[in-house]
């Protein structure tokens, strides 16, 4: 199955080993769809308020630690 396909084409099926009946293809194409729709909206991020240039600019004030460094490699 393609995926990423935004104006709503039926999804492409290649089987590419065995040979499945219609009815298995069918039960297929019906289990994916329904656990895509089940993700497709659980996945929908909700919006949050704008974040203040406090926010925006806060996340680069500090380094990361370095913890294999150790106490005795300290520097400022």
């Amino acid at each position: 199955m393609t995926s990423g396909d935004v104006t709503g084409a039926p999804p492409q099926i290649d089987v590419v080993r065995g040979n499945p009946t219609d009815v298995e293809l069918a039960a297929l194409i019906a289990v994916v769809s329904e656990a895509y729709a089940r993700e497709e909206e659980s996945a929908t991020a909700t919006e949050c308020g704008r974040r203040s240039p406090w926010e925006i600019s806060s996340r680069s004030l500090r380094r990361p630690l370095r913890r294999e460094l150790g106490w005795r490699n300290f520097t400022a």
